[in-house]
């Protein structure tokens, strides 16, 4: 019978909420990627889920049973995603899951648990197409145009550009953030893009793109990328002698970022999900204890992971139950969560997170606080 019973889950003919909260623990699926040119990405993400999972389990785990988390690497390939998902909802019998990878990964993924009806949580991919796969499907970090949307309320209501250039990092995630810059600047006006130029993953030499928008004379450099892409573009900019503000996003947001790029990261301005000087004990709380714990500084990624699972943790106990849907009903209903990351107000009917996006510049070294964009009209998700 258990022959059988195994053979049924291989090939997804068993229900998975049936048979979710097995062997007296409750199962969190997890993936991230820990190889490949994302793998300290990777990493942080599932540092901080597993942060979580020790604090939850500290205070006596969820429902009585303990959690467990269950973690694959992904490589940053859509098909290792896909092949997880299956194998976290047939074999490891979870729950529900949490994302702590890139837009590709994700939005692959995201069907399969859909198809399941096992709640997944995208901790930061910015992708659209995520929550589209359906109802079980929800979003903690922001979406593509929404991020970008407050990229342009800086670079106009905080910056006061005019002149703006634009490097876009030729994918999903670099295209979806850049929308979201036009839109806004469309929206309030009185600036435009005098130059704008798309780049692959892995460019190290930018200087030719930073020569043709220097000769544009512009006020302001907006660049999306990881972090890898923009500590080179940082670097190089200083090395140009070219006194230029540089504004990015969450991609940055990495101690990467910081070490790759030196002394040129100083005074580069974020758009990201996490403010490092919130005084709130939740928030303190987290980067005291990751910092203790892996004796690294945390990050967006880190963070965003982190609260996913809480987030998950949360429903569970408020629905007292661990069937899928239940879990699934108590996230949708969730309102005014005070998490790591801040304070998130709603999910929309879409399962698009609505909350406040941090703005962030490195000073001596770190990343701190230099705003916070809350107008609902950048922060609210179209869906």
């Amino acid at each position: 019978m258990r022959r059988v019973l195994a053979l049924l889950l291989v090939f997804g003919f068993v229900s998975a909420k049936k048979v979710s909260a097995a062997d007296g623990v409750i199962k969190i699926g997890f993936f991230s990627p820990l190889t490949g040119f994302a793998a300290a990405d990777g990493l942080s993400a599932l540092r901080g889920a597993r942060l979580a999972v020790e604090e939850i389990n500290e205070k006596g785990g969820l429902l009585g049973k303990k959690v467990v988390l269950v973690n694959y690497d992904d490589r940053v390939k859509s098909s290792e995603a896909v092949a997880i998902a299956r194998k976290l909802v047939t074999k490891d019998r979870v729950v529900a899951a949490v994302s702590g990878s890139y837009s590709g990964p994700t939005r692959a993924a995201a069907p399969i648990f859909q198809q399941f009806k096992i709640p997944m949580i995208s901790a930061y991919a910015v992708h659209p197409e995520i929550t589209k796969a359906g109802n079980y499907i929800f979003r903690n970090g922001f979406l593509g145009t929404v991020e970008g949307k407050a990229m342009g309320e800086v670079a106009l209501k905080f910056l006061r550009a005019r002149r703006i250039a634009l490097l876009v990092i030729d994918n999903d995630y670099g295209h979806s953030l850049a929308e979201g810059v036009k839109l806004r600047i469309r929206q309030l006006g009185g600036a435009k893009i005098v130059y704008e130029k798309a780049y692959s993953i892995g460019e190290k030499d930018f200087t030719p793109l930073l020569t043709a928008a220097r000769s544009q004379n512009p006020d302001l450099l907006i660049a999306t990328a990881y972090y890898n892409e923009a500590a080179q573009i940082a670097r190089q900019v200083k090395q140009m002698g070219w006194n230029i503000q540089i504004l990015g996003e969450e991609g940055y947001d990495s101690p990467k970022f910081l070490e790759l790029a030196g002394d040129a990261a100083e005074g580069v301005i974020i758009t990201t999900n996490l403010n490092r000087d919130d005084l709130s004990s939740i928030t303190r709380n987290f980067l005291k204890k990751f910092k203790a714990r892996y004796n690294e500084e945390p990050d967006m990624v880190g963070a965003s992971s982190y609260d996913a699972v809480m987030l998950l943790a949360r429903a569970i106990m408020k629905a007292r139950s661990t069937r899928p849907e239940k879990i699934r009903e108590a996230l949708a209903s969730m309102e005014n969560q005070i998490l790591a990351t801040g304070i998130l107000y709603r999910f929309t009917e879409g399962r698009e997170v609505v909350k406040p996006v941090q703005v962030q510049i490195v000073k001596n070294g770190g990343f701190h606080y230099y705003g916070v964009i809350a107008d609902p009209d950048v922060i609210t998700p179209p869906w």
